[in-house]
């Protein structure tokens, strides 16, 4: 048995209310207590409180492991003795929770894992030497959970947090005090130190209080209040199975840290907040191993233009105004209080990166015990293992997500003062347009679209193109610029040298059908082109590794290869390249490539009126005026049409057959072409006369898989369309599951047409829960025949958010326990189970929770089960899968 696939499929919700009934429930009072309180208090199989006997203990642990078992595939699951043997065995176990000599606090402390082997250490060995692997493995699993959700128990009482709090101040009152002790035995140090130290927490925040933004073609100030421009990001580790880490607990359990992340992806940032937060002393409960700590921010940028300091010279090397008492950084770093931030070993030349992981080595060295040490760098600036030797963890900053943006661009124009209108149309444009959308993957690039949004009174670039080239004019030379990251000797590359390095690196990729490259490879075709480029003197070696580090564009993930930092930078480039080598034959010979359209979009783009001629006419050999007609075939639809003697309107005939897939490309090249000749255009409108609106289920499937996203800009809205083809590009759009989609969609919220709803109130699934639900399905009118759909428990939790509905249908595999807990009971009349309910529905007692349930719905042909524990008020009612509709067409 994979113990990833039994933590893959545990269903830690359906095993929750059996958990809880090993503790006690609040009583009067509950929490008023002073400390902490013994486990054997919580337990209601011991002591006074005692409600479970050992029988019903063992009912209970065989359960929990039924309950987990159950999600398993056929192939996982273990024999019936051995699931009857796990169960004995976890018996014992959770009654050695009685055994613990801690109270709540100290358990919370442990977490889950080691809660989990202090039970099994208390129970005789004995006791496992029967069990198989197999079995050891569910056991363990299944006490996990538990712990878990004892745990979890704990921290939601009443008192549990005030306890922590005093608990917490006790210890810090019992370090505070052995501080001043060790500090009265030095005459007059304890107090200058104090004194020094309030005043520099003071200077501190104010210099890092505020945030520059680099790069941004504002004429407004540019300077943010960093409490207004911090969001929290989430972090991953590098070591074993990646696992996120917000960064307020980045420091959490973690002494020395080396944080990898992009240009622009918040290293600097997150560096300020932490030590204006430290300075501040007011920290929440994440960052409590920050508290009494003192931060030095050392940007290696500004401390490599000398000798790398002593920490004596800490603030002299980075122009702090303030004299400190002698030795005072050495007795902070000796006590082990120090928070050292060392931010942008890329920014260091590329020689002195060795020198700089020596004096880390040497300060690590000199002071070993207790301070935190948190180092930044964009990931192809030093190798995987470069401070292994100190026991660094290495983790990495990861893209933002749509909530990251969202509340970027609302703080962004709130800290601008420009409003929410267009903070909320900016957000708007992000969601919907998918160019947008893949820029806005950091606080740097998010920053550019908001700078660009604002000085353009709200109308971004609808050129795809501008809006690259801005994004490039920004990563490539105007912020290092700003930020005076050149110094004389330093290698310099202008921004159209480097536009051009870097399309030959993205022409290779797109020629060779690769979206990464060897590092071997980009350095042969650097070389390659190197000669022709007569004003830059440098080598192929070095101009990678300043294009590597510092043009914020292109990237190392792995020691041997290269890529760029998102997909759209590299067809964007390669497509240049393309369109000025005249490779067109290429682009023809690849037009039903999926993963390459992007690139010929970008080529009409680049092109001038010839050339952008030139690639449509590979895509659909048209002259003058056309007629479509579809054609269904076995493999892939395909439009027939010939050119016609006269202006006048012809009718179809046999003719040369077109891929859909290109007539769809062709029609979205031309949103991207600035100037097309008109005939040609009118050509390519013409053949997508008839696909435009879908006219039926099938063509909108058609739609979806052949035109991809791109379809989304050409479908049109609900007025003028009757209610097949409304339902149709419904159809369509809920295929693509974008967030264009979404926007597109909520045009069809309140769609007179019950077809049209029902496509909508179905799609839920192929969402994201939360936003689909925002923007859909709470906007959706209940009438007497349309069903909500939820596929997942956190569809049935929104709903119930929602205040739930009356009728509700079920997809997939629920237990009986979770749709008892997460649906609304007052409203819920109508309840349609549609398939998968026979493996564990066999009592039906749970419908009573439901007093106005009168419907109960469940797939044909019937199955068996206790037809006496149905309600006598519940009507069941058999149907087949698409009776009736509210189901995928």
């Amino acid at each position: 048995m994979d113990p990833s696939v039994i933590g893959a499929r545990l269903g830690t919700a359906a095993l929750q209310p059996l958990v809880r009934k090993l503790l006690v429930a609040d009583g009067p009072g509950a929490g008023v207590v002073e400390r902490p309180v013994r486990l054997t208090g919580w337990l209601s199989f011991r002591g006074e409180k005692k409600r479970l006997s050992e029988k019903d203990l063992h009912k209970l642990a065989s359960e929990l492991v039924r309950r987990a078992v159950e999600p398993l595939p056929s192939s996982d699951r273990p024999a019936p003795d051995e699931t009857a043997a796990t169960a004995h065995a976890l018996t014992f176990t959770l009654h050695a929770l009685g055994d613990l000599d801690m109270d709540d606090v100290q358990a919370v402390e442990l977490g889950e894992d080691k809660l989990a082997r202090c039970l099994k250490e208390k129970v005789p060995a004995s006791i496992f030497l029967f069990l198989s692997q197999d079995a050891v493995v569910l056991h363990d699993a299944v006490l996990r959970v538990a712990c878990r959700h004892i745990l979890h128990f704990f921290t939601q009482r009443s008192a549990f947090v005030a306890r922590t709090l005093v608990e917490q101040t006790r210890r810090q009152g019992l370090i505070r005090s052995d501080m001043s002790t060790l500090l009265d035995r030095v005459p007059g140090v304890g107090s200058r130190d104090a004194d020094f130290e309030a005043r520099y927490a003071q200077q501190l925040i104010r210099r890092h209080s505020e945030l520059t933004i680099y790069g941004l073609d504002l004429r407004h100030a540019r300077e943010w209040q960093l409490d207004t421009a911090y969001i929290s990001l989430e972090t991953e580790t590098r070591q074993g199975p990646a696992v996120p880490v917000p960064t307020e607990r980045i420091l959490a359990g973690r002494d020395r840290v080396l944080l990898r992340g992009l240009a622009g992806s918040g290293k600097t940032t997150l560096l300020q907040w932490l030590a204006v937060s430290t300075a501040r002393e007011k920290l929440p409960d994440e960052l409590g191993a920050l508290r009494g700590r003192i931060p030095f921010v050392l940007p290696l940028r500004t401390l490599a233009r000398g000798t790398l300091p002593r920490p004596a010279e800490f603030l002299s090397a980075v122009g702090f105004p303030l004299t400190e008492p002698v030795g005072w950084a050495e007795r902070v770093l000796t006590a082990g209080r120090g928070l050292l931030l060392v931010d942008g070993v890329d920014e260091v030349p590329h020689d002195m990166r060795e020198a700089a992981r020596q004096w880390l080595h040497q300060l690590i060295a000199s002071f070993p015990e207790r301070n935190l040490w948190l180092v930044t760098t964009r990931p192809s600036a030093v190798q995987d293992d470069w401070l292994q030797t100190d026991m660094f963890e290495e983790l990495s900053l990861m893209p933002m997500t749509e909530e990251d943006i969202a509340a970027f661009i609302r703080r962004w124009h709130a800290a601008a003062r420009a409003g929410d209108e267009p903070a909320q149309a900016l957000l708007t444009a992000v969601r919907t347009k998918p160019d947008l959308g893949h820029l806005a993957v950091n606080p740097l690039m998010c920053g550019l679209l908001c700078a660009l949004h604002r000085e353009r009174h709200g109308f971004l670039p609808e050129d795809r193109k501008e809006l690259y080239d801005a994004a490039l004019a920004m990563l490539l030379e105007r912020r290092d610029l700003e930020r005076g990251m050149h110094r004389p000797g330093d290698l310099r590359i202008g921004k159209e040298p480097q536009i051009a390095l870097l399309q030959r690196i993205a022409h290779w990729m797109v020629r060779n059908d690769r979206s990464e490259m060897g590092r071997d490879d980009a350095h042969a075709v650097l070389a390659e082109h190197l000669p022709s480029m007569t004003h830059l003197n440098a080598d192929a070696e070095s101009v990678l590794r300043h294009l590597l580090d510092r043009s914020g564009v292109l990237r190392q993930p792995t020691a041997d290869t290269v890529d760029f930092i998102h997909r759209t930078f590299q067809d964007y480039l390669a497509a240049k390249a393309i369109v000025e080598a005249r490779d067109f034959p290429w682009l023809e010979n690849n037009a039903d490539n999926s993963q390459w359209e992007d690139v010929i979009r970008m080529a009409v783009a680049h092109g001038r009126p010839d050339e952008r001629a030139r690639i449509l006419r590979g895509l659909v050999p048209v002259l003058g005026d056309t007629l479509p007609h579809e054609e269904t075939s076995p493999g892939r639809p395909q439009l027939r049409f010939q050119r016609s003697r006269t202006s006048a309107a012809t009718k179809p005939t046999r003719g040369r057959r077109l891929p859909l897939r290109r007539v769809l490309l062709a029609r979205s090249c031309l949103d991207h072409a600035p100037e097309v000749d008109s005939v040609l255009q009118e050509s390519i409108m013409l053949l997508t006369r008839d696909l435009l609106p879908p006219g039926n289920p099938g063509a909108a499937r058609r739609l979806a898989e052949y035109g991809g996203a791109n379809v989304i800009a050409m479908l049109p809205g609900p007025d003028h369309l009757d209610e097949d083809q409304a339902e149709a590009c419904v159809i369509t759009a809920t295929r693509l599951a974008s967030n264009a989609a979404i926007a597109y969609l909520t045009g069809f919220r309140t769609h007179p047409s019950l077809a049209v709803r029902r496509q909508l109130a179905w799609s839920w699934h192929r969402f994201d829960c939360s936003a689909y639900a925002d923007e859909i399905i709470s906007h959706l009118p209940e009438d007497n025949e349309l069903y909500f759909t939820a596929a997942s428990t956190e569809h049935l939790r929104a709903l119930r958010a929602m205040g739930g509905r009356a009728r509700i249908q079920i997809l997939g595999t629920h237990h009986p326990g979770d749709l008892a807990s997460h649906l609304s009971p007052e409203p819920l009349t109508h309840l349609w189970l549609r398939e998968g309910y026979t493996t564990v529905f066999r009592s039906m007692n749970w419908l009573a929770r439901f007093p106005h349930l009168h419907t109960l719905v469940l797939p044909k042909p019937p199955h068996p089960l206790d037809a006496h524990t149905i309600p006598d008020s519940v009507q069941v009612v058999f149907a087949h899968r698409d009776d009736p509709e509210p189901l995928e067409p």
